[in-house]
């Protein structure tokens, strides 16, 4: 759904949810979620990092953003388009890589 349609008050399914539509739903379902609620407090790394073990394939790190844009969201944070996340998750890796 486009962020600016999202209603945190009408959360039916995941494509309520900001930036997800028919393909992250079905990662959602992936990652053995049935309701946007079950979402609230997870991890989006965490959430990535499962579904790319999942699936066998390393998905695009976009995913990562739409994720984050989808938990910040679910914590009460205003729903914002999921490229605000990408500075925020290449920041993330940067760090997870120098702490190698």
């Amino acid at each position: 759904m486009n962020p600016t349609k999202a209603d945190r008050t009408n959360l039916k399914t995941f494509t309520d949810l900001p930036n997800v539509g028919k393909a992250a739903a079905d990662d959602l379902r992936l990652l053995g979620y049935e309701k946007p609620e079950e979402i609230t407090g997870s991890d989006p790394v965490i959430m990535y990092e499962m579904l790319c073990a999942i699936t066998g394939v390393r998905q695009d790190p976009c995913v990562m953003d739409v994720f984050w844009s989808v938990t910040d969201f679910l914590g009460g944070q205003p729903a914002q388009s999921w490229w605000n996340y990408t500075e925020r998750r290449k920041d993330h890796l940067k760090k997870m890589m120098s702490m190698r």
